[in-house]
């Protein structure tokens, strides 16, 4: 398949629902028979940044490591799915550059409803004193200022926010519109 490659870089606080929509997203390109690679913020850490810490310039250093694998891919004609909090904007902005083919998705959730979501207690623990420097509680995360898209995702379904998704990605021309595939 003849596809361009773009990078979606999903952003947004921990809880917000990011790796939910990424899933989702990724199981729509699968049936579509779409090349696609995740790098989801979690298992980056894991395998291709472990050793940084969560100090700012470890972060900006992450999002750099990560960013340039999915430059990678990007240009290779890859759909790259990035689920990361990467909460300082102005390192967002330089993977952008780097990457050229990018579309922010701003994945918006109240703090509260993230805490409400937190499955690990990572929030309690931040709460507690007992992790420092955890983004939304005592280090910031600036949201960005105008993603091509916004998810909000206490309010809209999963459905809602996958579609808001694919339906940027179609009318940017990353992906054929669903119309033309009923056509085809």
């Amino acid at each position: 398949m003849n596809q361009r490659g773009v990078t979606v870089w999903f952003t947004g606080l921990s809880g917000s629902g990011k790796t939910t929509i990424t899933q989702a997203v990724a199981e729509k390109l699968r049936a579509r028979q779409h090349q696609f690679e995740i790098l989801d913020g979690d298992i980056v850490r894991q395998n291709l940044t472990k050793g940084l810490g969560f100090s700012k310039e470890d972060r900006d250093e992450n999002i750099r490591r990560v960013g340039f694998v999915a430059h990678l891919l990007t240009r290779n004609g890859v759909i790259v799915l990035v689920s990361a909090i990467s909460p300082y904007r102005e390192i967002r902005e330089e993977v952008r550059q780097r990457i050229g083919n990018f579309v922010e998705v701003y994945v918006n959730a109240p703090l509260d409803v993230c805490e409400q979501r937190d499955v690990k207690g990572l929030y309690q623990k931040a709460r507690a004193g007992e992790i420092a420097k955890f983004t939304g509680i005592d280090d910031p995360y600036e949201a960005p200022l105008n993603p091509e898209i916004e998810c909000l995702t206490g309010q809209e379904t999963l459905e809602e926010s996958v579609a808001k998704v694919l339906s940027k990605l179609e009318s940017l021309d990353y992906l054929p519109t669903t119309a033309m595939l009923k056509d085809s």
